[in-house]
């Protein structure tokens, strides 16, 4: 008799780096959500809001860091993998989203040795120009993006196409290539588990 075998649940922080509720990559990250709950149930969105986080200074830190920044740091230590939704801020990425990432880095680095993936939503380059620095980043903080696929979604011609009003993806085509993206973090995420 031959036993299935079956994939670990994997645990993933997406971070949005818009705090704008209607945003359309918080829409992004619903969307990711939608899909694994849907036919990848080995893996679990975990939507991390940044919002509440304070700006970055260490003053704050004095019997511990301040409620929510913990909050945050033990979310990113839980999990096993990262998707950021970045969306691109004078060719580069959000304050919010640099903010979280110095947060989490400070004393215990709670991203390292982690692998993420990267979509953004956005004009001629869909939002592609954050991807870079995001990257560059994650080179200190020890994060293991995947290379391929890539998401970004030209949106700014024609919105409503892919997002309705609320910031949620509607695009059917959009939402297979954000498939293909997950699961490509989740077979890298499964890759990386055996070298250990």
């Amino acid at each position: 008799m031959q036993v299935a075998m079956t994939k670990p649940v994997l645990r993933v922080a997406a971070i949005s780096g818009s705090i704008r509720k209607a945003s359309w990559h918080r829409g992004l990250i619903r969307a990711a959500a939608e899909i694994c709950e849907e036919s990848i149930p080995e893996l679990l969105i975990d939507d991390v809001d940044i919002a509440d986080l304070p700006m970055l200074n260490t003053d704050l830190v004095t019997d511990g860091f301040p409620p929510a920044v913990e909050a945050f740091r033990t979310k990113v230590l839980q999990a096993d993998c990262f998707l950021f939704a970045s969306p691109e801020y004078n060719y580069s990425i959000t304050g919010p989203l640099k903010n979280a990432l110095d947060w989490a880095s400070i004393g215990v680095n709670c991203w390292a040795d982690k692998p993420a993936a990267i979509v953004s939503a956005g004009g001629n380059f869909g939002g592609g120009r954050s991807n870079y620095p995001l990257r560059q980043i994650g080179v200190f903080l020890d994060i293991h993006f995947i290379n391929k696929p890539e998401l970004f979604v030209f949106a700014f011609e024609e919105p409503s196409k892919f997002f309705d009003g609320d910031g949620n993806l509607i695009d059917l085509e959009t939402k297979a290539r954000l498939k293909k993206v997950i699961l490509s973090l989740q077979a890298f995420t499964l890759r990386l588990r055996k070298k250990d």
